[in-house]
């Protein structure tokens, strides 16, 4: 072979590597907006106001919580289920407890189900937008403000659906810089 095939050869394999780097590299932020955009696995949207549109049917939302077990928290919602009319903007309260003698720092996956009710279940605000820090026994309620979409009952998969459950799992971050400063830990490394 010559030194000619060899360096096209070489370029094409960079080039090939260089493309599915890029594609791997581009795949959670692709299925994080996929999913956003059309409700795909239960995910919801976020909305900055309700619409002006409320309908005269109802919708059931039940709440559900979970927690990772070495969270070291306690999490539930404070209510079961909430029964409102589609379009109507309406709050709902979790609650967590620290339950350890340190701070913990945790962030809130999210879904609903049925999966199709998810492109038209929309929160306005959310604990779950942003990482939660709780101290030592500390208890928190936390609200989320949601509404379902009057497009739901237009649509010829989700029409029929009036149940829809929220789902929350809290899972352990890693504790802020500013968490491991205020409780004065330092690391130190001896060889």
């Amino acid at each position: 072979m010559s030194n000619r095939s060899n360096g096209r050869t070489f370029a094409w394999l960079a080039g090939v590597a260089a493309v599915m780097c890029a594609l791997s590299w581009a795949a959670v932020p692709f299925y994080d907006w996929f999913c956003r955009t059309t409700g795909y696995g239960g995910t919801t949207n976020v909305a900055s106001a309700s619409p002006d549109e409320v309908l005269d049917e109802t919708v059931r939302v039940r709440f559900d919580a979970n927690v990772d077990p070495n969270m070291g928290w306690t999490f539930r919602p404070m209510q079961h289920e909430m029964k409102l009319r589609i379009g109507e903007n309406a709050i709902a309260f979790y609650e967590a407890v620290n339950n350890t003698d340190q701070p913990v720092t945790g962030s809130a996956s999210y879904n609903v189900a049925p999966d199709v009710a998810g492109y038209y279940f929309n929160k306005i605000e959310c604990f779950c937008f942003t990482e939660q820090t709780l101290q030592p026994g500390e208890r928190v309620e936390m609200p989320v403000s949601f509404f379902v979409d009057p497009g739901l009952v237009d649509d010829r998969d989700a029409g029929r659906v009036r149940d829809i459950t929220l789902s929350y799992t809290f899972h352990r971050t890693a504790e802020p810089k500013q968490a491991a400063l205020d409780t004065g830990k330092t690391t130190t490394t001896t060889n």
